[in-house]
């Protein structure tokens, strides 16, 4: 079953352009981009089956991406 890519702009495509510039411009959300990132490829680990874990602390990862979304998104509606 392939797994679905959750990146930021696929997610969000109508703020691909701000995204990119804020990350350009905010360290903030960069550094909130980053994380959310580090934990999208993870997550696309584990359900791909490169790594193993409980399913706990894969839905832990989840609602973290989740969270990070959250702030990110409203950063972003703030902007437009």
């Amino acid at each position: 079953m392939p797994v679905s890519n959750h990146s930021l702009a696929n997610e969000l495509p109508e703020y691909k352009d701000k995204i990119h510039e804020l990350k350009m411009s905010d360290n903030h959300f960069h550094r909130l981009h980053n994380e959310y990132d580090e934990i999208d490829h993870e997550i696309h680990r584990i359900e791909n089956g490169t790594e193993n874990t409980s399913d706990m602390y894969l839905e832990d990862l989840k609602k973290k991406r989740l969270y990070l979304k959250d702030i990110m998104f409203d950063m972003l509606k703030k902007q437009a």
